[in-house]
């Protein structure tokens, strides 16, 4: 019979493979956006390289927090 902690870890290694299984398929790969989403610059390579996942500069990006941050 199982006790508490072996019940935890199954729980933990099912909602970890879950996790990974439903990660978006383009982690890792180097499918960097180059243009902003919202002023239409250019990301520089810097935070692409960073932040691979990033769709707006850094301007924009601290923007779209402060708005966040706002609506809070």
């Amino acid at each position: 019979m199982a006790d508490n902690a072996d019940i935890a870890t199954e729980i933990m290694e099912r909602r970890l493979e879950g996790a990974l299984a439903n990660r978006p398929r383009w982690v890792g790969l180097d499918l960097a956006a180059t243009e902003c989403d919202d002023c239409g610059g250019e990301i520089p390579a810097a935070r692409r390289q960073a932040a691979p996942w990033a769709i707006t500069c850094i301007e924009c990006q601290g923007i779209r927090e402060r708005r966040a941050a706002q609506r809070r």
